[in-house]
């Protein structure tokens, strides 16, 4: 066997991946200068910066969204994530990459999209099931609008307030389960509750009378 052919093809082997190797980590570098330039343009609010960075991220924030969800959602949630960055210019801090931050940020928002849609379709569910027992069934309209009228509520209420709420009355959670989950005491979810329902009971003042499975669950 010819040795040195082969120590000789193993060193050209070698040789080209180190090329690769040091044209990627040039381009990486490369790519984190420009990156740390247009971060520092953009904190002192050069909106041409944020449009240079916005037209390099965009593309590739919605082709990582739609392998999750629905390109509409998708290039919702990389406009949300870019105008958050903007918003937030002057009191960022970033440890990361600026590119590994982006796609974090709208992972983060990936999920909670997902997350919306699973409680709507479990809220849907619930409603036209509790509310086909109340309502003949020849109202289907009536239906659509009751539900329509109590998700669009729901999704105003506040935030902590809207997450126990659902826990409890959608996913059958005690407040126990409740506050152990969400970290907080059993008393603030049952104030959280409280409050949800009390500002339900305004907003859909109108359908009260359709809806005692809601508040007296």
């Amino acid at each position: 066997m010819d040795f040195s052919y082969d120590f000789t093809n193993l060193h050209k082997k070698r040789y080209f991946f180190l090329s690769l190797l040091e044209n990627h980590l040039f381009k990486f570098m490369e790519k984190n200068i420009e990156d740390t330039y247009l971060l520092t343009r953009i904190k002192a609010g050069d909106e041409g910066s944020f449009d240079t960075l916005f037209r390099k991220y965009y593309p590739a924030l919605c082709a990582y969204g739609k392998k999750f969800i629905d390109l509409e959602d998708a290039e919702e949630c990389a406009q949300e994530t870019m105008l958050w960055l903007w918003e937030n210019r002057e009191a960022l801090i970033i440890q990361t990459s600026l590119s590994s931050y982006l796609f974090t940020c709208i992972h983060h928002r990936i999920i909670n999209k997902i997350h919306q849609r699973e409680v709507k379709q479990r809220v849907e569910t619930y409603f036209y099931e509790e509310m086909q027992s109340l309502i003949n069934s020849d109202n289907l309209c009536l239906i659509k609008e009751l539900t329509a009228h109590i998700h669009k509520a729901i999704e105003a209420l506040p935030e902590s307030y809207r997450n126990a709420f659902i826990m409890h009355r959608f996913k059958n959670m005690s407040y126990k389960e409740i506050a152990e989950a969400l970290e907080i005491s059993p008393k603030t979810v049952e104030y959280r509750i409280g409050q949800a329902l009390k500002q339900l009971r305004i907003d859909l003042k109108d359908y009260l009378p359709l809806l005692p499975f809601l508040f007296y669950n």
